[in-house]
């Protein structure tokens, strides 16, 4: 039975993924890199580090340069989320969906904890929200599931009883890993790709999900 959930945050609880993007391109443009759209969303989900990685290898710049990137990207991103950043539609409803029911509430980030801390403050979840985990300093991160088991852990439960929200491709990966229920709310664009038929249910908006839907998950 289900009893607890875990929420990703960037893109699922708060509308940050196009910050991060601008901060990604801000960054990247140092080094001569611009990636297409397609190819900034096809990484969401992975850690700072893991990302300039990825893209550092793809485009042929030295490594040299990954720390004062990362450094710089998460600097900027959390500048620009703190400022600009929006609460998702259906962010408030969930959660009080869920805290209304009794259930443990987690978030689960690839985000460094100092972002984690300025969201939760900008949005004033803290309330609402029992454990917060990052994978900052994880061995792996996204599409690992060690972010999502180590919530679990802190939330003493076990995790078939944990119900994951995600927006990414990667998140749900990592929550299916896990062995967790997961719903994915794709970014608009990306809603009819088929990759997402891995979640367990695909939804347009949090704002969508109600107490029908919670049981036919086997909550």
């Amino acid at each position: 039975m289900l009893t607890t959930v875990i929420f990703d945050m960037d893109g699922l609880l708060i509308d940050s993924e196009p910050l991060w993007q601008e901060a990604g391109t801000e960054v990247m443009a140092r080094y001569n890199v611009s990636l297409t759209t397609d190819q900034y969303h096809s990484s969401t989900g992975l850690r700072t580090s893991e990302w300039i990685q990825h893209w550092f290898n793809h485009f042929n710049v030295s490594k040299d340069h990954a720390p004062e990137a990362e450094t710089a990207i998460v600097r900027k991103a959390i500048e620009k989320i703190g400022g600009r950043g929006l609460a998702m539609p259906g962010m408030q409803h969930v959660l009080s969906f869920f805290k209304e029911r009794g259930f443990h509430i987690g978030l689960a980030s690839s985000s460094p904890m100092a972002l984690i801390e300025v969201v939760v403050s900008k949005l004033q979840i803290g309330a609402f929200i029992n454990v917060l985990t990052s994978a900052e300093y994880l061995p792996y991160g996204k599409p690992h599931p060690q972010v999502y088991l180590d919530c679990a852990a802190a939330l003493d439960v076990a995790p078939v009883e944990c119900l994951c929200f995600e927006d990414s491709f990667n998140g749900m990966i990592a929550a299916k890993a896990a062995r967790m229920k997961c719903v994915v709310v794709p970014e608009r664009g990306q809603y009819q790709q088929a990759r997402w038929g891995a979640a367990d249910l695909k939804l347009g908006s949090l704002v969508n999900f109600n107490g029908l839907l919670l049981e036919s998950l086997g909550g």
